[in-house]
C-alpha cells in the first residue's frame, strides 16, 4: 500500500492554522519566483547557489513576506538540502496567487 502524504493529492495542505507545502526547488535560478504547481509540488526558483542549505535559507527569506510571516515561522520539516523539500508555515496571513483558487482555500466554520 502506497503511503500518502499529509497534503494528499495537492501541494499543499492546512493543519489547523499551518499550512504545509511540499516544494519542489529550484537553486541557481535567474531570479526568485514561484512558479507554478508541478503534481504535489510547488516550484519555487531561487538564485541562491545550492551549497550547504543556503538556498533553502535563501528560499525561507524569500516566502517570508509573500506569506506576511517571520522567517522564524517556516519550518523546514525535511529536504534542507534537497530539491524535494516540505515547509510549514505558522498561521500565514496572505498567501500568493498560486494558493487562491477557491477551492485551495481552508474551509470557514
Amino acid at each position: 500500500m502506497k503511503r500518502r502524504n499529509s497534503t494528499g493529492d495537492s501541494f499543499f495542505a492546512w493543519e489547523g492554522e499551518v499550512l504545509v507545502v511540499n516544494i519542489l526547488g529550484k537553486p541557481s535560478a535567474s531570479k526568485d519566483a514561484i512558479g507554478k504547481p508541478k503534481g504535489t509540488q510547488l516550484k519555487i526558483s531561487v538564485t541562491a547557489a545550492p551549497v550547504a542549505g543556503k538556498a533553502t535559507d535563501h528560499m525561507v527569506r524569500f516566502l517570508a513576506p509573500l506569506f506576511g510571516v517571520a522567517v522564524a515561522d517556516i519550518e523546514v520539516v525535511f529536504g534542507r538540502e534537497n530539491v524535494n523539500k516540505q515547509l510549514r508555515i505558522r498561521a500565514p496571513k496572505k498567501l500568493p496567487a498560486v494558493f487562491a483558487q477557491p477551492s485551495l482555500l481552508p474551509d470557514e466554520d
